[in-house]
């Protein structure tokens, strides 16, 4: 995940100025110059991390502890603070004409940085919102380009407008804005196509693009995974053609995630989504304080509660919180929350959320553990998945164990620990959201674990 790395860092630098009454000059510079450095080697542009320092150092040195804060809480606060204001302060939306009128954004990016995934999953947000978007496929040069935006937009349910690729850009996309007037469509998403570096080409076809149509939003794609070159294409996009935001891809990945710290302070221009995944749903809007939160260990619990809320059904939720206090939980309800906790990325993307529990990360997560319970579960049959209570036999927990294709501790371990959970829900019927909406962190959100 990204930021790993440099929040373990950090957060191992303010630990060495707890216990301290006072900040001494001495003591911020000392931590600050390691801030630095874990910046630096996340990838962070030079010239960003050094106007950072001075801007922390600046307000760190002499401070006084505040309101019971410790001065290592002070300093996370200022860092925090400072953080924010690097990646934007605001949260920003793609910009939208009113529904009555139409809006043309043009995405742009270079090959491999997902764009065209990108581009259908900004066509579902704008769906999902009330709009009427439509698809233009304007790569005419990759192959295969056109089908998998066609293949994208069938599974978001929203229209793609193709030539082929037989005709210049410009004119797919004067023809597209026909069409859309004629079927009632109010957004038009421009899938532009990318090359494998910056080039005149490239960029003159964007300038004739805009220069055929009214392109209200221009929207670059970057790969998080490219790091300080992402800052660098960025950059010389927005000098060439003028962009209005920037949407990072693979920030679920091994990457170190200096790119989301950097962009805005050298382009001016705000980051608007993350890519989180390769599913057409794991797109983020960009929080800038969400983010820096989570950088700093602090976890991220507005976009988990999201999360969770998108994810879990409130009737299953609620027939739940009824069956955990008759203590009818069984099999069945076991593998619903088993897959909740799947659709919301894991056990590992849910930790690494929550306040805390940052260095949980560090333990063994075996996601693929998760996919051998299933299978555990799934050899049962509908009658012991309904009576756990019968899974206590031991050829039949023989037999689930050789259907399953595990060794039969597997199967004792999970009847166990089925077991052991049916009885501590008992103990706590509220935890699964059937008190008061506001009846406690996990009843608020729900969480299907």
């Amino acid at each position: 995940m990204a930021f790993e790395s440099l929040s373990d860092k950090l957060q191992n630098v303010f630990k060495n100025l707890r216990g301290k009454g006072r900040l001494s000059e001495a003591d911020v510079k000392t931590a600050l110059k390691e801030v630095k450095m874990a910046l630096l080697e996340a990838d962070v542009s030079f010239k960003v991390v050094k106007q950072f320092i001075s801007a922390v150092q600046e307000r760190a040195i002499g401070q006084d502890v505040q309101n019971s804060l410790t001065p290592g809480q002070m300093v996370i606060k200022i860092v925090n603070e400072e953080l924010v204001k690097l990646m934007g302060s605001e949260t920003t939306e793609i910009s939208l004409k009113p529904a009555s009128d139409m809006t043309i954004i043009m995405m742009a990016g270079l090959q491999g940085a997902g764009k065209t995934t990108t581009t259908a999953k900004i066509a579902g947000k704008l769906k999902a919102k009330g709009r009427k978007p439509l698809l233009v496929a304007c790569d005419v040069y990759r192959p295969a380009a056109i089908k998998q935006l066609q293949i994208n937009g069938e599974k978001q349910g929203v229209p793609v407008f193709s030539m082929g690729e037989n005709h210049k850009p410009a004119d797919i996309a004067k023809a597209a804005v026909a069409y859309a007037a004629k079927n009632d469509q109010n957004v038009i998403i421009l899938d532009t196509a990318g090359r494998l570096h910056i080039d005149e080409d490239m960029m003159s076809e964007l300038i004739e693009i805009k220069d055929a149509v009214d392109v209200h939003q221009t929207i670059l794609v970057v790969d998080a995974m490219t790091g300080q070159d992402a800052v660098n294409v960025a950059g010389m996009f927005n000098d060439k053609i003028g962009i209005d935001g920037v949407i990072i891809t693979k920030l679920d990945g091994d990457t170190r995630g200096g790119a989301a710290l950097s962009i805005r302070a050298v382009t001016g221009k705000p980051v608007l989504y993350v890519g989180m995944g390769e599913k057409l749903s794991d797109l983020e809007q960009f929080y800038p304080d969400r983010m820096a939160s989570r950088i700093l260990g602090m976890g991220d619990i507005l976009s988990l509660i999201e999360k969770a809320e998108s994810q879990v059904d409130e009737e299953k939720a609620k027939e739940l919180s009824q069956k955990l206090r008759k203590a009818e939980f069984d099999y069945n309800d076991f593998l619903d929350q088993m897959n909740q906790v799947k659709k919301m990325g894991g056990m590992a993307s849910i930790l690494s959320m929550m306040p805390g529990m940052g260095q949980m990360k560090d333990m063994d997560f075996d996601e693929k553990a998760m996919d051998r319970v299933e299978a555990i579960i799934l050899s049962m049959s509908n009658k012991e998945r309904l009576n756990p209570e019968l899974m206590k036999n031991a050829s039949r927990k023989q037999r689930v164990a050789k259907g399953a294709g595990v060794d039969i501790t597997e199967v004792n371990r999970i009847v166990k620990q089925f077991d052991q959970m049916k009885k501590m829900m008992k103990q706590l019927p509220g935890m699964m959201g059937g008190g008061k909406r506001h009846g406690g962190l996990f009843g608020k959100m729900k969480l299907p674990f």
